[in-house]
């Protein structure tokens, strides 16, 4: 890669629509643009029973590798092929096998703390904050953690009230005020469609520059 690539960070509470966005956004050109999950990089507790396992606090900055996830973005950044994690969310383990991962024009990182680190945040071109009613956040996390993650409900409304929504308050909306965009999702279709139009405008003006 001649220039060097543009990386976008995607924040906000669990629920509020991340991984949506961040899909929607690469549609600009999927050639292109790579969607970098924070969640796979959380850190591997297979040395736990199970029972504790589910007990750890998942939703502050220390329950992820940000040393290895800092070095891979440096590395992609630098235009260098990386090893990329997996994780098991049903175990709360990570897998064995990894991806490798090769640097596109684009790169968009999603995730609840991308805009707490301040190494990321120093890497990012273009920040994102997706804000979400607490209320709503809450329905489509149930929704989630029941349905995909092998969760049952009176376990993930535990998770939320001792962890997800207290970590929110204290370390995932502050990153609010280091983002460019800050993007209402609360269910209005046409404002959410038009936040996305302009970003994805500055995407395909970064590709025609590629």
């Amino acid at each position: 890669m001649q220039n060097k690539p543009f990386i976008i960070g995607v924040a906000g509470g669990t629920g509020s629509g991340k991984t949506t966005v961040a899909l929607d956004l690469q549609k600009a050109d999927p050639n292109q643009i790579l969607i970098l999950s924070h969640d796979n990089y959380y850190k591997d507790h297979s040395d736990m029973p199970m029972d504790a396992r589910k007990l750890l606090n998942y939703d502050e900055p220390a329950a992820i590798d940000e040393e290895l996830f800092v070095s891979q973005l440096m590395a992609l950044k630098n235009g260098e092929a990386v090893e990329m994690p997996l994780y098991d969310f049903t175990t709360h383990t990570r897998k064995s096998e990894s991806v490798h991962i090769e640097p596109k024009p684009v790169i968009i990182l999603e995730g609840i703390l991308i805009l707490t680190d301040e190494r990321i945040r120093n890497l990012l071109d273009l920040s994102i904050f997706i804000d979400v009613d607490p209320d709503i956040r809450l329905a489509r996390r149930l929704t989630r953690d029941v349905g995909e993650r092998d969760r049952t409900f009176q376990e993930s409304i535990n998770q939320y009230l001792a962890s997800a929504q207290p970590m929110y308050n204290k370390y995932v909306e502050p990153g609010k005020e280091f983002a460019d965009f800050i993007i209402k999702n609360d269910g209005a279709p046409a404002d959410l469609i038009a936040a996305l139009d302009t970003i994805k405008a500055r995407i395909e003006e970064v590709l025609g520059k590629c």
